[in-house]
């Protein structure tokens, strides 16, 4: 009997997604589809590499193949009409859905102190559109197949969305929507679903690398830790929330204390 659960990561091909995506390869009985937008390359090689992972790890009982444990499906998360497809992919290729993790986001980078900078509507209109509706539509998207399984549903917001600042305003107004939609999902489908987010700081991906150093070492410095968060720190956060079956409605902070 088939026991093997399947994870789907939005934006997964790279970053924190990817990050996320190596950690539940591990689990011997975890299948993983990475969504990507358009770097159909990167979401080869992860593919290649979680397989390798899946190979190398003492966990792996071999009752799955490569081919089966791992897949890449391309689609924009802005668009609901492609949301819907990459649920009905999944569900065909891989038969069920047991986690997926909402990973999908943007930000344009402007000065956060400045007024005229977030007086943008272009910008509001997108932030709101990926970093809050594309969330909602997928829950909707895959909400009958998480029921089924019993599933948990966990998006990425931002530690933006918790202390005022980052990349925008408009965008941490609207990674602080996400958290409060997360809380009223997780109210809504419950008992059934389990319905989480995770708030990282800022992370050493290709968009944390985007600031300057000096914008780095100033939160470096104002953690209360004296570092950075990793990706793997907030990938093994996202872990606890897919396992556990008692967590729901949480926000899990993942930000070496900027935000204390």
């Amino acid at each position: 009997m088939d026991t093997s659960k399947v994870a789907l990561i939005t934006a997964g091909s790279k970053g924190l997604g990817a990050a996320i995506a190596r950690v539940l390869a591990t689990e011997a009985y975890m299948r993983v589809v990475i969504n990507y937008h358009s770097d159909s390359s990167s979401a080869d090689e992860l593919v290649q590499e979680l397989k390798h992972l899946a190979l190398t790890n003492t966990r792996h009982d071999g009752s799955l193949s490569d081919g089966e444990r791992f897949i890449a499906i391309k689609a924009d998360m802005a668009f609901p009409d492609q949301i819907r497809r990459l649920v009905e992919e999944c569900i065909a290729k891989m038969g069920r859905l047991d986690a997926v993790v909402s990973n999908a986001g943007w930000t344009r980078m402007t000065n956060f102190m400045d007024l005229q900078d977030a007086d943008r509507e272009a910008d509001w209109d997108q932030c709101f559109n990926m970093n809050v509706k594309s969330h909602f539509f997928l829950f909707r998207a895959c909400h009958r197949h998480l029921k089924s399984s019993e599933g948990a549903f966990i998006a990425t917001a931002s530690v933006a969305g918790v202390k005022p600042s980052g990349s925008s305003l408009p965008y941490a107004v609207t990674k602080a929507a996400l958290v409060h939609l997360t809380k009223s999902l997780a109210v809504i489908a419950a008992p059934q679903i389990r319905v989480n987010c995770v708030s990282p700081g800022v992370l050493l991906t290709d968009w944390g690398r985007q600031f300057s150093e000096e914008r780095l070492q100033t939160v470096k410095t104002t953690n209360a830790l004296k570092r950075l968060a990793t990706t793997e720190d907030v990938a093994q956060q996202v872990k606890v929330l897919v396992l556990s079956q008692s967590v729901t409605g949480v926000n899990t902070i993942v930000d070496a204390g900027f935000s204390l």
